[in-house]
């Protein structure tokens, strides 16, 4: 069950919660956020790599990195399940880009001439920056948008999952989340 779909405020104030206490060092909350949502951040980092072992050492890649950086969570800047999600993905891509150099080159000497495609200072700022604004943006959604985009986005879902996990029709999801895109892409080029 998706941490969204039952509109559970309580799972979000407890990622919160528990991501406050590993900030604060306390080994017991990152068990916790780990029994609450590594089944879908898995799921996440599974629909990325296509591959179980690879989306397992992610997921233990992004508890690591969650452990190191959760005093860097900014409730005022995303929901927690969205930052977890976010961690989760950039960390599968970055094991997809590497598993895609390995396999294209023989040697690792031939890794050292890669450039550095991190994003800069600067290109963090403005995606922090436009973060905030799609937030704003997405809480002025109708409920029912909001609620597949972030299905849809957050979580990795098609279309056709998102029917036969909602049973809604198939059309009806795709209306909603076109029209929730459209809405999307109006309010952040207006703000």
């Amino acid at each position: 069950m998706s941490l969204f779909s039952d509109g559970s405020l309580d799972k979000q104030v407890l990622l919160e919660k528990y991501l406050l206490e590993c900030a604060q060092g306390k080994h017991k909350a990152l068990k916790q956020l780990y029994e609450l949502c590594s089944a879908n951040l898995f799921s996440v980092a599974l629909r990325i790599l296509k591959d179980r072992a690879l989306a397992e050492d992610c997921l233990q890649q992004v508890f690591y990195k969650v452990w190191n950086n959760a005093g860097t969570y900014d409730v005022s800047k995303a929901k927690a399940l969205t930052w977890l999600n976010t961690i989760t993905r950039n960390q599968a891509l970055d094991i997809l880009r590497k598993n895609k150099h390995f396999d294209q080159h023989d040697s690792d000497d031939a890794l050292a001439y890669i450039a550095d495609d991190a994003p800069s200072h600067e290109q963090y700022v403005e995606l922090a920056q436009k973060s905030v604004v799609m937030h704003k943006c997405l809480k002025e959604l109708p409920e029912q948008q909001k609620k597949y985009l972030e299905m849809a986005f957050f979580e990795g879902l098609t279309h056709q999952a998102l029917s036969e996990k909602t049973g809604t029709s198939l059309g009806t999801v795709k209306t909603w989340i076109r029209r929730g895109l459209e809405r999307l892409r109006k309010c952040m080029t207006t703000t």
